[in-house]
């Protein structure tokens, strides 16, 4: 799908998107102007969608992680992207996932505490057309990845 050059690109910018672009072309051997066209037309193409700075959640007030399986009355599509468009505005969920199997979705949720997550809870429990809630606190993160094997 990608030559050696993008890889490395890709590579490069997932280990640190803050490289400069001459920075960059020095670590995969392209001159500045060749990388840089190979980058933008990432880009464009829809390979690269954005660059962010990944923080530490304890670092930030947010220590814990609970994985969430929603469950939803009925599963037509119209209460699915009801559904779909409301969680997306819980600033509290970082992932919500469609799900083949027993349930509907499973959504990550960063908290403080217990406390927080019951307020959240309560939030998650009144978003349109939710059934039911299955919660799970996470004990420890064992394996997080931000970089796709290239």
């Amino acid at each position: 799908m990608f030559d050696q050059f993008d890889a490395s690109i890709l590579n490069e910018l997932q280990r640190n998107a803050s490289l400069s672009n001459v920075d960059l072309a020095d670590r995969i051997g392209l001159s500045e102007s060749a990388c840089l066209r190979r980058v933008k037309n990432l880009e464009s193409k829809g390979v690269i969608t954005h660059y962010a700075a990944h923080l530490d959640e304890k670092q930030v007030g947010l220590p814990g992680t609970v994985f969430v399986r929603v469950s939803l009355v009925s599963q037509r599509e119209e209460q699915l992207l009801t559904f779909e468009e409301a969680v997306s505005h819980v600033p509290e969920v970082m992932e919500c996932y469609l799900m083949s199997g027993d349930v509907d979705y499973i959504v990550r949720v960063v908290v403080r505490d217990a406390p927080d997550y019951e307020r959240i809870h309560h939030t998650l429990t009144n978003l349109p057309g939710v059934d039911r809630v299955h919660s799970s606190f996470a004990l420890r993160t064992i394996l997080r990845r931000t970089r796709l094997p290239i």
